[in-house]
């Protein structure tokens, strides 16, 4: 009788056990145990979901092996297919799949997207579709969903919410409202039972590795991708780690102008629930679509004019998306994860705008200047300096043939042209180049790495559509140029010294006038001034702008990487360089520059022998459009220039710099000698300039305006 009892009680304390098992709800973070526990006791669960992947991808093979069929049945087809068409064919395939079995697979299909290094550029672009093409759940359902997570009637936080979803994802959709204040708002709504789905669906994933780690007998454990994927994709479903999210990009970004992220309503949002500001804007989509147009009618000029402003603003977009994408991945760090296009927005006020920040990929600094460096080593086409770079980004994988994988990268990349220095040929082709070669080695692509590639790939393609020309090499390597040039760090010194000078500090002239060409325009010369102190004047003289801009840059507080640059480069090299026939152009520019500064001392002994009430004189400088012409003028005033050439003979810094070169230049005396020359005629050049603009100016002052014929100086030493 007493066996009996303690019989029924152990029963009794099993069931109970069991019973407390059911009954413990799936874990709220990942944990591969607490799942583990949690669907052993749910074999059916698991049975009804493998049998549906199953035979979803059982149904997915099957067509991909009918379609190849066909092909091989046409006439003359087996010589005839094209590789990446069927590839694309397969991706298309795979997009459906994915599609037809939830939000679990619709985001990995999204994350297979972003990484066409593994998975080819073709079936990359046909998962790029899976972020457009989600279909939405009921509007009931989703206002419980809020009433639930915010505790109260809808009408207690919202004067109105839109009858239908704005935009549907994998794992929410967002609808349009307006709260009590008057703020308008978008409420993004998780789907429901999410949760149950997604965890279940990792669970798979992790039984499926298990095995095929036993079926391989691999050492390293694949289960270890599932629960890191496992924990993003958990992570992503509590809404109030998105919200923080987007207020630390909004804090790190908030200072640059072109740049929005709307800010977040914390005391409408949940776990479930997110409220953010409404950003009013375009979608690079939708300004595509209107630039592409052919439904234009005939002698519309409304429509057209349409069409040239939807492109006006697409290549804005671009070209501030370009430099958002830089900004973040040189000077922030922390980058926005998901850049497609139906993430961004370009706003009424002109600026980028930033949509959904469930995840965000944060770089380490030393990243960052690899980065920097590999981005200026593949404009240089310097390609065994990219793979010490990629090395030092943890790209190449250790024991690599470097000398056979530069050889690749050149024998690829050989035949691409260069046009002032800047490849002539589209970002994304270049691109691919390297895939192939990243995919032939099996390169390690970082997150980040594809992230800002991938959206520098996707920005070329918006804007090629609006303009054919566009080239996000010339959009993009300002900024590089800026940052090297302004930086004062021990990482961007080194990346600058080694692509400006060689191994003996020599100057590579032909990489200096790079530099120097990218500030030939006053478009580039603004990127590359950037946000610095220096104010330059409006010029439009490209060529005077550049030796206008180092002389600026010199002796200010953002030109101590151009002092120290020269202070360890090598004396000889530099007085070579100048006196090369490549300098002719920059001793025109410097002699313009000398006239300048004996035009204003000149100017200053007349004011002090001429009485102020007489005459009044303006101060003319050489590079201006109205002194090359010298056609229409206004009488001199005693305004002073905006810019003082006189206190570059007063810095002492600059003074110790002239003069280490020199003393490192005097044991070649024949080199000494062209110096000497070279200045002797940029003096007599610069005199007879400043000589003619005061004769023309004395003349305005007793005269009234004259025209004289715009007058060359060739200079050739």
């Amino acid at each position: 009788m007493m066996a009996d009892l303690k019989a029924l009680e152990a029963y009794a304390s099993y069931f109970y056990y069991q019973s407390k098992k059911w009954s413990k709800p799936l874990p709220e973070a990942y944990n591969a145990e607490e799942v583990a526990d949690y669907f052993s006791l749910r074999p059916h669960v698991v049975a009804f979901r493998l049998l549906e992947v199953f035979s979803s991808f059982a149904s997915a093979a099957i067509r991909i092996r009918m379609s190849g069929v066909k092909k091989l049945l046409r006439p003359g087809s087996a010589k005839a297919i094209d590789e990446n068409f069927s590839q694309y064919d397969f991706g298309m395939v795979l997009k459906e799949t994915m599609l037809s079995l939830g939000p679990t697979f619709i985001k990995v299909g999204q994350s297979l997207s972003t990484r066409p290094d593994i998975i080819g550029p073709e079936i990359s672009k046909a998962l790029s579709e899976l972020h457009d093409q989600i279909p939405p759940f009921s509007r009931p359902v989703a206002m419980k969903i809020i009433e639930e997570d915010l505790g109260s009637p809808i009408g207690s936080f919202f004067n109105y919410i839109s009858e239908e979803p704005v935009a549907a994802a994998s794992f929410g959709q967002v609808y349009r409202g307006s709260t009590l204040d008057g703020f308008d708002v978008a409420v993004k709504v998780q789907r429901p039972n999410l949760r149950h789905v997604v965890v279940r669906d990792i669970y798979i994933l992790r039984l499926g590795l298990g095995m095929l780690q036993k079926i391989a007998k691999r050492k390293n454990d694949p289960r270890l991708y599932a629960d890191e994927l496992g924990k993003g994709l958990v992570g992503e479903l509590d809404y109030t780690l998105e919200a923080a999210n987007a207020s630390e990009f909004l804090d790190a970004h908030s200072h640059f102008s072109f740049m929005q992220v709307p800010k977040v309503f914390q005391h409408l949002s949940s776990k479930r629930v997110l409220t953010m500001e409404w950003m009013i804007g375009e979608s690079p989509n939708d300004l595509l679509s209107v630039t592409t147009s052919n439904s234009i009618e005939h002698g519309s000029k409304y429509l057209e004019r349409q069409k040239v402003d939807a492109r006006r603003r697409l290549l804005d977009l671009v070209n501030k998306g370009v430099q958002a994408s830089l900004t973040q991945l040189l000077e922030t760090g922390l980058l926005h994860a998901d850049p497609h296009p139906g993430n961004l927005r370009y706003t009424t006020s002109g600026q980028i705008g930033f949509l959904d920040f469930g995840l965000l990929c944060r770089m380490e600094r030393k990243h960052q200047f690899a980065m920097l460096a590999s981005i200026v080593h593949i404009v240089n086409g310097d390609w065994s300096s990219l793979l010490q770079s990629l090395t030092e980004m943890d790209v190449v994988r250790p024991g690599t043939n470097i000398l056979r994988v530069t050889m690749d990268l050149e024998d690829a990349l050989g035949e691409v042209e260069f046009k002032d220095g800047i490849p002539d040929v589209k970002f994304s082709r270049v691109l691919g180049k390297i895939w192939a070669v990243a995919l032939k080695y099996h390169f390690r692509m970082p997150p980040y790495y594809t992230l800002v590639l991938r959206s520098l790939a996707s920005l070329e393609g918006l804007a090629i559509a609006a303009d054919p020309s566009f080239k996000t090499f010339e959009a993009a390597y300002p900024f590089v140029v800026r940052k090297l040039l302004t930086e004062n760090s021990a990482e961007t010194r080194k990346i600058l010294h080694s692509v400006v000078l060689n191994k003996k500090k020599e100057f590579h002239w032909e990489r200096l006038a790079l530099f120097l060409r990218v500030g030939a325009t006053r478009k580039s010369l603004q990127s590359v001034v950037g946000e610095t102190s220096l104010n330059l004047p409006n010029r439009t003289n490209g060529l005077f702008d550049v030796a206008y801009l180092l002389l600026r840059l010199l002796p200010s507080k953002d030109g101590v990487v151009l002092r120290r640059l020269i202070m360890t480069a090598d004396g000889t090299s530099l007085v070579r360089a100048v006196v090369s026939k490549e300098a002719k152009v920059f001793r025109f520019q410097l002699s313009k520059i000398i006239a300048d500064i004996l035009y204003q001392r000149v100017f200053e002994a007349l004011v002090r022998v001429l009485p102020a009430s007489q005459y009044s004189y303006r101060l003319r400088l050489a590079g201006e459009p109205q002194n090359r012409e010298l056609g229409s003028s206004s009488r001199l005033s005693t305004t002073t220039t905006d810019y003082d050439y006189q206190s570059l003979l007063r810095d002492r810094r600059l003074r110790l710099i002239l003069f280490k070169i020199l003393k490192s230049a005097r044991r070649e005396r024949v080199l000494m000698l062209r110096f000497y020359w070279a200045s002797f005629v940029m003096f007599i050049a610069a005199s007879a300039m400043a000589f003619h603009r005061l004769l023309v100016s004395l003349s305005e002052a007793l005269l009234g305006p004259v025209s004289f014929a715009s007058k060359r100086f060739a200079i050739s030493a």
